[in-house]
């Protein structure tokens, strides 16, 4: 399953997203990204793919669906954190990702390690 994340401004949010990263067990990890969130910690796992929040949000719906749409495999899910990021980006990468179509299962990590909130 690959893993998708909202990387927003919030940085102090960004531990959450690190920790999935370095435990997730992924096929791929995009890394849905703020322009304007800089020095976010990547490693070689991941691809950023970087959109403008700034945009309305029916406009940066289409901008991740567009960018996601041609990276995604062909399965049926993706594990998915909104750590972090606006309300806003929550719901335009949440909508994207169901009109890619894919399902979402949201992740978390814990103090028991790694979560599925279903």
């Amino acid at each position: 399953m690959e893993f998708v994340a909202f990387v927003g401004e919030d940085k102090e949010n960004w531990g959450q997203i690190t920790a999935l990263i370095n435990r997730i067990e992924s096929n791929k990890i995009f890394l849905v990204k703020n322009k304007k969130a800089e020095d976010f910690p990547k490693n070689q796992k991941c691809e950023i793919i970087e959109v403008n929040s700034e945009k309305s949000l029916l406009e940066l719906k289409s901008e991740i669906m567009d960018k996601l749409k041609q990276r995604l495999s062909k399965e049926f899910e993706v594990s998915l954190s909104i750590a972090s990021g606006t309300g806003k980006e929550h719901m335009a990468l949440i909508s994207a990702l169901l009109s890619v179509p894919v399902g979402i299962r949201l992740v978390v990590f814990t103090k028991q390690g790694l979560e599925y909130i279903n």
